[in-house]
């Protein structure tokens, strides 16, 4: 394994993005537990895209134009819907002095679905593993999923490192309904920048 992909992706994964938004939003709002699940999830969210490079589908998804546009818009309108749930008061990312009360499947839903609703990402697999292999390497499929792996693992442990450390501030977070609030609408800020970054990117 490169130094230079670890770094690579180590960058990648820890800057500022719908994953490290959702993931810090679980901590602050439901706890440890919520944020590793969180984390859980949106390296799972992963996985379709993997799938989609490995079959060829990422090529197609590059390629066409309409569906491109399709998936890019359904993660746009998932993401301002992040921001609305943000913004009431009893929506997916309430904060709450007590015991997280939400189901795990509710959390790992919407992590899955922020970084499946991701076109870019599936794009990403085509553009950046293959710096990273050889074009005469045998078992090409087998490398690509080591590097795959590896990618997932780190995103794995950095996000759950984001939303651990949010965890820990939950409790200032929850003594202060003002500070609740400020935290509710910063949310929904970030996913509705995200959203529209989201749909200002092109193929």
């Amino acid at each position: 394994m490169s130094p230079e992909f670890l770094l690579t992706t180590l960058i990648i994964v820890a800057s500022p993005g719908t994953g490290v938004v959702y993931t810090l939003a679980a901590g602050l709002s439901r706890g440890a537990r919520a944020s590793i699940l969180a984390a859980f999830a949106c390296t799972l969210g992963i996985v379709p895209h993997l799938i989609a490079a490995l079959t060829g589908l990422a090529a197609l998804l590059h390629t066409s134009a309409l569906l491109f546009e399709i998936v890019k818009y359904a993660g746009v309108a998932y993401l301002l819907y992040m921001a609305w749930s943000a913004l009431r008061e009893n929506g997916s990312l309430k904060v709450e002095a007590g015991q997280d009360k939400r189901s795990v499947s509710q959390v790992l839903v919407d992590g899955i679905l922020i970084n499946l609703l991701n076109p870019k990402l599936s794009i990403f697999f085509v553009a950046f593993l293959p710096q990273f292999m050889q074009p005469g390497e045998p078992h090409l499929l087998l490398r690509m999923l080591e590097l795959s792996g590896v990618f997932m693992l780190v995103t794995f442990v950095i996000f759950a490192i984001y939303g651990i450390f949010a965890a820990t501030m939950r409790a200032r977070v929850t003594s202060s309904p003002t500070v609740m609030d400020w935290l509710r609408r910063a949310f929904a800020v970030s996913f509705v920048a995200l959203g529209a970054k989201l749909a200002l990117t092109e193929r």
